[in-house]
């Protein structure tokens, strides 16, 4: 059956705001039981404490276990929900809702598939270790063939929500003999989006292999496409993959490209050129170049001792890309180990096409 992906982003007006979302079903924009992935931007500040990200997640929870008729439980199997928290600068608080819909028409060219993927719940010494990577890139695949997608070629963004070490986390696996990758709650953030960024990287073929002492230092080994994002609201890594499938029907497609640096414009205006149409989305990461550098120039956001380097960066490339599309609700997520070059990260572009 020919499918048909639907992205309405909403803007909010705080964590707990899903009355746009229930507007939208209430003016029937869309069928909740469609909803196959939440992607969002909290204000929080996308720390270990940013509890803005569960409280969304909590919140969008409860709105469509109301509106679909299901408990609680089954909204988690069935949608995957990806908070980051951190929208400094400009960025605006927004949801990108994802829907899956039965196909009106045959497709005429490859449009925007949609993938969803669950990894098993991790035990606290797995995180940032090879465990992550390898479950990463197993639920990768299986949510590429959910999507319909049969080339890593034609996959253009993986997100993921991953979790994250607590003290109470690393307490509790020290309690049992075991010992966690880092005791730094802040760095287990770090490792924890570098191991899977090279799970996708080792699903799509982009590296040979990814070794677990290549996590936060090898920045050579890197995924063109993954996106992740740490939180203390989960334990399992929650993957949607998006790309283009000629099984597809609608007018959304999707484009990528790889900024070289924090201030590299021109790759999402090489997107633009390449997708045409009117942007509906625009999805990047962002992290301060570990060089103390960009072209040349020395920065400082790696000797803010105020104001972590993620924040900074979210900033700067945040205002950059919105200078590209003319709009600032946009999904720049910081910290992009493996994700894209150091210094650099992916960004990619939904549009919607009249062909």
């Amino acid at each position: 059956m020919t499918r048909h992906a639907k992205v309405l982003r909403l803007a909010t007006a705080g964590p707990h705001d899903t009355a746009p979302l229930a507007a939208a079903i209430d003016r029937g924009e869309v069928d909740p039981a469609t909803i196959v992935a939440i992607v969002g931007k909290t204000e929080g500040n996308g720390c270990v404490n940013d509890f803005t990200r569960g409280y969304a997640t909590l919140a969008l929870k409860l709105l469509l276990a109301e509106r679909i008729g299901c408990p609680l439980a089954e909204v988690e199997k069935r949608v995957a929900i990806v908070m980051s928290g951190g929208t400094e600068g400009g960025l605006s608080p927004h949801l990108l809702v994802f829907c899956r819909e039965a196909g009106a028409a045959p497709p005429s060219a490859p449009r925007l598939a949609i993938g969803v993927g669950l990894t098993r719940a991790f035990k606290p010494e797995e995180i940032g270790r090879t465990a992550q990577i390898e479950e990463t890139a197993a639920a990768v695949g299986l949510a590429m063939k959910d999507a319909g997608i049969a080339s890593p070629a034609d996959v253009h963004f993986v997100q993921i929500k991953c979790p994250l070490l607590t003290k109470e986390r690393i307490e509790e696996a020290a309690r049992r003999g075991a010992k966690t990758a880092t005791e730094d709650t802040y760095h287990s953030m770090a490792v924890s989006r570098g191991a899977s960024a090279l799970g996708v990287a080792l699903a799509l073929g982009e590296i040979e292999a990814a070794p677990e002492s290549a996590i936060c230092k090898d920045w050579s080994l890197f995924s063109s496409v993954a996106s992740t994002s740490a939180g203390v609201e989960l334990l399992r890594n929650e993957i949607v993959v998006l790309g283009n499938s000629a099984a597809w029907s609608g007018d959304l497609v999707i484009g990528h490209g790889v900024m070289k640096d924090a201030i590299d414009a021109e790759a999402a205006r090489r997107v633009l050129a390449a997708i045409g149409g009117e942007t509906v989305a625009l999805l990047a990461k962002a992290e301060a170049a570990p060089t103390g550098e960009i072209r040349g120039r020395r920065h400082t956001m790696l000797d803010d001792s105020d104001i972590h380097s993620t924040r900074h960066a979210r900033a700067l490339v945040g205002g950059v890309l919105a200078g590209v599309i003319g709009d600032t609700m946009l999904y720049v997520s910081g910290g992009a180990e493996h994700q894209g070059p150091a210094g650099g990260g992916p960004v990619a572009i939904i549009g919607r096409r009249s062909d």
